[in-house]
């Protein structure tokens, strides 16, 4: 296993600054650069766990606080584990912060998030690739179409809402992902990406002549990635690990099998 260093850091954003979790082998660098977003119960152990595994692989990984413009990370107290009760209140906290972050600023602050990881010194020049999780992988998908040239990869797990019928919808955008590699791995227990827009997302992105794949995991809950949640299944998230690291290894040229398991 490749030992790797985790920092918090501030990343300047118009506005305001965003914290974020900065993990990467243990050594000077440069290393090729993912921006990882979490899901709506943000920056927490699990998530760190989650881009130090990524990071084994040689990478630099940020992992920003995307709802920063409501303090630092924990926005809201979470329980150590995320179960059914305790579930429920932390969303009714959490809606209010999500629905703040409108189209437009997610893309302001993905600008800023790219051009940070562009400008450190531990990082490769080239493209990025991107992660994200329920909510994150909406926001990976707005990032990579708003900054194509910026991104060579996109990777989005039990994603939501990602092909309603909403004129902001973001599979609407998908025909910018002109070089970019993109996978998406729905959980076919998930009412918040019902089959209907997981053919709609298909359909937008095979139409496009995007390079994708999508797959449906059987028998998998929404969150099904997350170990601190009830939602948890771990030969889902084994499958989802061997996708991410395979899709990063061929998009950043690292080796995925150094990261463990």
């Amino acid at each position: 296993m490749v030992s790797v260093r985790g920092t918090t850091v501030d990343v300047p954003t118009p506005d305001g600054t965003a914290d974020a979790y900065l993990t990467h082998p243990d050594g000077p660098g440069p290393y090729p650069a993912v921006l990882f977003f979490t899901d709506a119960f943000g920056v927490r152990p699990q998530s760190r766990n989650m881009a130090d595994r990524i990071a084994a692989s040689g990478c630099a990984v940020l992992v920003p606080n995307v709802l920063h413009r409501h303090g630092r990370a924990p926005v809201t107290e979470l329980p150590d584990f995320i179960g059914p009760d305790e579930r429920a209140g932390v969303f009714s906290r959490l809606m209010p912060l999500m629905t703040d972050l409108t189209p437009e600023r997610v893309v302001s602050d993905a600008d800023a998030y790219l051009r940070w990881l562009a400008e450190s010194p531990l990082t490769t020049d080239g493209p990025v690739a991107l992660t994200g999780y329920c909510m994150g992988a909406g926001l990976a998908l707005r990032t990579a179409t708003a900054f194509p040239g910026r991104v060579a990869a996109v990777a989005g797990f039990h994603g939501a809402q990602l092909a309603t019928t909403e004129p902001d919808s973001p599979h609407l955008l998908v025909d910018r992902l002109r070089g970019v590699e993109v996978y998406f791995a729905h959980a076919d227990q998930d009412q918040a990406m019902p089959l209907e827009q997981i053919e709609r997302l298909e359909q937008a992105l095979t139409e496009a002549g995007v390079r994708h794949r999508t797959e449906v995991y059987a028998g998998a809950r929404h969150g099904f990635t997350q170990a601190d949640t009830a939602a948890y299944d771990a030969g889902a998230d084994a499958r989802h690990w061997a996708a991410l690291l395979g899709l990063v290894g061929r998009a950043l040229g690292v080796d995925g099998r150094s990261s463990g398991g």
